[in-house]
């Protein structure tokens, strides 16, 4: 049955890519989380979608600028009433050893080429025995090329917006396991013709109530989703059918 995962946590409740976003998701019975990854001045993996904090703490400035100890002293839950520091890559991953929960590690290196990001994240991953629960993706398909080559045991997964031919024997050139695609560049057919040649399907991000049925309807390996809740209450309901 299709697995639900929460994009950046349960963000749609949730300040995005915060702890308590994590947490809501799994609480929520997610089958797994899709957070992004920066690296700090220092060499710290942090987690955080953009390459500038602006939009989502209260600091002003690139990820890269700052080392982790300065980065931690923003809110990174800009809205809400408790502060929240940006979580580091380590404390997700320690969470992680008391739940079930895969995660999805976006690299978010298509714009600046962190040098050294791949090596720390599997370094990471492989420190809390994680590797096979993770899955990394990038819009960087030579990253995550290079960390298929330093540890092949955990699965990549090429990012991609466009509409790609035949996308399975392009996942397959470059070993990945799976393709993460934006929702609207994929259809039906696609995403069976993925998962028919052992490729998995994770479109992203998928919260409309029509697009949630119709991926359940062909069994889709996985969905990204902001809102879990919603997506697994759909997902049950879909359980039930005769």
């Amino acid at each position: 049955m299709t697995q639900i995962f929460a994009h950046r946590g349960y963000s749609a409740v949730f300040a995005e890519n915060t702890m308590s976003a994590f947490i809501a998701a799994e609480k929520a019975g997610a089958d797994g989380l899709e957070l992004d990854v920066q690296l700090t001045k220092d060499g710290e993996i942090v987690v955080i979608h953009d390459e500038k904090v602006d939009r989502t703490t209260s600091g002003s400035g690139f990820v890269k600028n700052f080392t982790f100890n300065e980065i931690r002293k923003f809110n990174a839950n800009k809205k809400g009433v408790k502060k929240e520091p940006m979580p580091s890559l380590t404390e997700v991953l320690e969470w992680m050893q008391f739940n079930q929960l895969v995660c999805n590690i976006e690299l978010k290196n298509n714009l600046l080429p962190y040098e050294g990001m791949e090596e720390k994240v599997i370094q990471l991953v492989r420190k809390y025995n994680l590797s096979n629960r993770v899955i990394i993706s990038s819009f960087n398909h030579y990253s995550i090329v290079m960390c298929y080559r330093t540890a092949p045991e955990i699965e990549i997964a090429p990012l991609f917006n466009e509409r790609i031919y035949m996308p399975w024997v392009y996942a397959q050139s470059i070993r990945a396991k799976g393709i993460h695609p934006k929702l609207v560049s994929v259809s039906d057919e696609i995403i069976k013709g993925a998962m028919e040649n052992g490729i998995a399907v994770r479109p992203y991000t998928v919260n409309k109530e029509t697009d949630i049925n119709r991926l359940l309807s062909i069994n889709c390996t996985a969905l990204i989703t902001d809102d879990p809740v919603k997506a697994m209450e759909m997902k049950k309901q879909y359980e039930k059918r005769p």
